[in-house]
């Protein structure tokens, strides 16, 4: 058994928000959603927060995070410094998601104008 040789994994990346000095990316690995990455654009250093929400083997996370660099920093600062792009990784699990767009909707709906 060759161990050297892992299965190339290539995560699909969706961005959800964009912001003049920031994005949020999902990423996922056929139709599961396994991490959620936000990144934010200084003027000196690009900051990415990665959060895996299962247990990647590290040469998958290590793939997603060139896979980061490669398709989304590279493409934002092509001639960014690669050793002012900082990733941290964390594993997490989504305990909640609020949405206060969702109550305003359901007034609106009470009292028509």
């Amino acid at each position: 058994m060759d161990f050297g040789k892992e299965r190339a994994v290539t995560l699909r990346l969706s961005r959800v928000v964009r912001t003049e000095t920031s994005e949020i990316y999902l990423a996922w690995e056929d139709e599961e959603r396994v991490a959620q990455i936000d990144i934010h654009y200084g003027p000196d250093v690009i900051h990415a927060t990665v959060i895996l929400e299962r247990d990647l083997d590290p040469t998958v996370t290590e793939g997603l995070i060139q896979q980061i660099d490669r398709d989304v920093v590279a493409s934002y600062l092509q001639d960014f410094e690669r050793e002012n792009f900082l990733v941290t990784v964390f594993r997490g699990d989504e305990i909640m998601t609020r949405c206060d767009e969702d109550d305003t909707e359901d007034e609106d709906d009470e009292f028509p104008s």
